[in-house]
């Protein structure tokens, strides 16, 4: 799924495909090509040239050959490549439309090599959670990135703020005293759903479960409903818009007037920040989302990439070898370093240790969490149905009646499509 918070060169969700030529290693020295499809900004041209040299001199019968995307119309291309005669061997997507595809049956199985060469269960869950369908690794974690709180550092210093928040409460506390004046103590637009998903998490509670055997929508469940109480708590420590969402206007133009101490947004935002406004260079600060307690920091909604291998492509073994290459501790230290982005393992955190906001990303991603897995959650999104439901609470409106109606519009979304 594209995750539109990720500013600058963090595009917070990604597609690549390494299409391969069935080459087996040791199998002989005939050449062949791996084509490789990347979405735009998942990877800079010095990694792809990097990773390219190194893979090709490993092994060389092998060469790759990378091909940019575009995000637009992307899924329907994938679709179209899984079910075509001659799909890539690799497929980098987005990490929650594994579901997607996986539906489609064209899917490779990668459990096997997940467990046996990956070392698949110290994955993030935000990554790895949405690669399993039914029970099947299909999508491999290559990168995440998310939220964290950016904090106007010359702010919190004219407040007398000198340790950072650990606990939902003491987040709280602080957001209040910042709030005064003309200041906003934190800036959150109304309809900043991804956010609210973590405080849903946090409580318990889904967007929308199957348990019962069907999906349906959970914005009504008490946990849920906490979870939307805390985000109106914290919304109404700032004059975000309460219909409209991050983008409208940008969370990154208005924090770059001086006057906001917070904004939850990831790290990439800054240098948006600090292009509208040059004079907070350097005095931009970050943490994680606070949890309910010091024992761990909030949940969050984690965005970034998986890599699926299509089970009808000419060259798939090849293919799983480039997998393991790119979802291996070598080059997810070498994209991490490069891309600022969460490795796909909190063992390998402390590669990132130095870029501040990345390590505070890295920190919360932990907790991380991705949209339900259902085939059909790319349909509620198109019409957002959580959106609304935020701002009639925001407005007024009761929040168990409004939770009801937004509950029963996702279920039928996620049933019909």
């Amino acid at each position: 799924m594209k995750i539109r918070i990720l500013a600058g060169a963090v595009a917070l969700v990604s597609s690549v495909a390494l299409s391969g030529c069935g080459y087996l290693p040791g199998a002989g020295a005939e050449s062949s090509t791996v084509t490789v499809w990347l979405m735009k900004g998942s990877a800079s041209q010095g990694f792809l040239d990097r990773f390219k040299e190194s893979y090709e001199a490993e092994h060389p019968s092998v060469e790759l050959e990378f091909v940019l995307q575009e995000w637009g119309g992307i899924g329907p291309k994938v679709l179209k490549a899984l079910k075509g005669d001659d799909a890539p061997d690799v497929i980098e997507v987005g990490n929650t439309q594994v579901a997607q595809y996986a539906e489609s049956g064209e899917l490779r199985d990668l459990t096997l090599e997940s467990l046996r060469d990956l070392g698949g269960e110290d994955w993030l869950p935000g990554l790895a959670e949405p690669g399993k369908v039914n029970g099947g690794q299909y999508g491999i974690p290559w990168y995440a990135a998310n939220r964290v709180v950016i904090y106007n550092k010359d702010l919190f210093a004219e407040a007398g703020i000198t340790e950072l928040p650990r606990t939902r409460d003491e987040w709280v506390d602080i957001s209040e005293k910042l709030n005064t004046g003309d200041q906003q103590g934190l800036y959150l637009a109304g309809q900043n759903w991804y956010v609210l998903a973590g405080f849903i998490w946090d409580e318990g509670g889904e967007l929308a479960d199957d348990g019962g055997g069907e999906w349906q929508g959970a914005l009504d469940s008490p946990e849920a409903l906490r979870g939307m109480d805390f985000y109106a708590k914290i919304q109404a420590f700032g004059s975000g818009p309460k219909d409209a969402d991050e983008q409208s206007p940008p969370e990154t133009d208005v924090f770059a007037g001086g006057k906001v101490a917070q904004i939850i947004s990831v790290p990439g935002s800054a240098a948006l920040i600090e292009q509208q406004n040059p004079e907070l260079k350097g005095k931009l600060g970050y943490f994680p989302i606070p949890g309910k307690t010091a024992k761990k920091p909030g949940a969050v909604f984690t965005g970034g990439s998986d890599l699926i291998v299509p089970e009808g492509a000419d060259q798939r073994s090849e293919g799983i070898e480039v997998v393991k290459a790119l979802a291996g501790k070598r080059w997810q230290t070498e994209l991490a370093r490069a891309m600022s982005y969460v490795p796909n393992k909190p063992s390998l955190a402390s590669v990132v240790e130095g870029q501040e906001g990345t390590s505070a990303m890295a920190q919360g991603a932990t907790e991380g969490r991705a949209t339900p897995n259902s085939p059909y959650w790319a349909a509620v999104e198109a019409d957002n149905p959580i959106k609304p439901y935020m701002t009639a609470v925001l407005q007024g409106g009761d929040p168990a009646e409004e939770a009801k109606k937004a509950s029963d519009r996702i279920t039928s979304k996620l049933i019909n499509g």
